[in-house]
């Protein structure tokens, strides 16, 4: 359907949005279901969580936090590209978004590795168990939005993106942002409350 303006209006558009933000508020509802069992297990293993804290990378997790941070500025810029009908912007910030995710799954991969070399895991402590129960999730859902993003950045070079034609791309980087603020509440919370 064309309108006078040459704007092209797809029928599915607007569900189409409204479906990514149902599944985000439902992303929402998970996380939230898990920072409230952390609060829980917080206020019941006091001795635990202050002392097992310690154990955990800081620097490591600082890293990961810019690493994200930058990504979400790499996948809006992208946004912003296909807004204007630019689609090589489009493709470099998608490329480097995924190369962010990757890196921040590598960096987990040897945080985690570190914490089983030194005798670490989930039931070794309240703390832990919620540690690696959270942040297990968070680095599916990173895994997720690479998949996600590896998507979007085949069907860019196949030209299915327009200035009038990114939705899918648009809810992919929504989709990153949540992942990415779902990260900096964990941070602090596991890394840097006593």
């Amino acid at each position: 359907m064309e309108h006078a303006a040459g704007v092209e209006e797809f029928p599915r558009f607007e569900t189409s949005k409204m479906g990514v933000w149902i599944f985000l508020f439902s992303e929402v509802l998970l996380f939230g279901g898990l920072f409230a069992t952390y609060a829980v297990f917080r206020s019941l293993f006091v001795q635990d969580f202050a002392r097992d804290h310690r154990e955990l990378d800081v620097t490591l997790g600082a890293i990961n936090t810019v690493v994200l941070l930058c990504s979400s500025l790499s996948v809006a810029l992208g946004v912003a590209s296909i807004q204007r009908g630019k689609t090589r912007p489009l493709k470099l910030c998608l490329g480097v978004t995924i190369l962010l995710g990757f890196v921040f799954l590598v960096i987990k991969y040897f945080e985690y590795s570190g914490k089983f070399a030194h005798g670490i895991y989930p039931w070794t402590s309240s703390f832990f168990s919620i540690y690696f129960l959270m942040t297990g999730i968070h680095g599916l859902h990173v895994l997720g939005g690479v998949i996600a993003l590896s998507l979007m950045l085949f069907w860019a070079f196949q030209g299915r993106f327009s200035a009038t034609n990114y939705v899918r791309v648009e809810g992919t980087a929504l989709y990153w942002h949540l992942v990415d603020i779902v990260w900096i509440y964990l941070f602090p919370l596991l890394y840097l409350v006593a």
